[in-house]
């Protein structure tokens, strides 16, 4: 079991920066590909960023390339996302998931450990 708690979000300006963060607790945190996940009003959730077992290996979807970067510190079982460059599209609650594998997050369904979520809003 992994439980999943985010935080960090909030309201800023566009252009500026936000860091979440995913406070992961079990034991077994370093052997979950970690993801973070948005969801925009009135639009399904959709895949943001990903983070292998061991950092190694990291993906992101095209809106926020070059902008976000996902990390992990299996030390303290956390995984971040630094949000850089904000937009107004960008405002979204935030969530965190765990999964066996990267694969399994980028199909969302079998997904089994998600938070509940943080809200980012980007004014203009």
């Amino acid at each position: 079991q992994v439980q999943l708690v985010e935080s960090g979000g909030g309201l800023v300006q566009a252009g500026g920066s936000l860091r979440l963060s995913c406070a992961a607790s079990g034991r077994t945190f370093s052997s979950y590909a970690m993801g973070w996940f948005r969801q925009a009003p009135g639009k399904e959730r959709s895949l943001v960023a990903t983070i292998n077992w061991s950092g190694t290996t990291t993906g992101y979807a095209d809106s926020v390339k070059g902008r976000f970067t996902i990390s992990r510190d299996n030390a303290e079982s956390n995984v971040y996302l630094q949000m850089n460059s904000l937009k107004p599209e960008d405002t979204a609650v935030y969530y965190c998931a765990a999964a066996a594998s990267t694969t399994t997050l980028k199909g969302m369904g079998g997904v089994p450990y998600w938070g509940k979520g943080t809200l980012v809003t980007v004014s203009s």
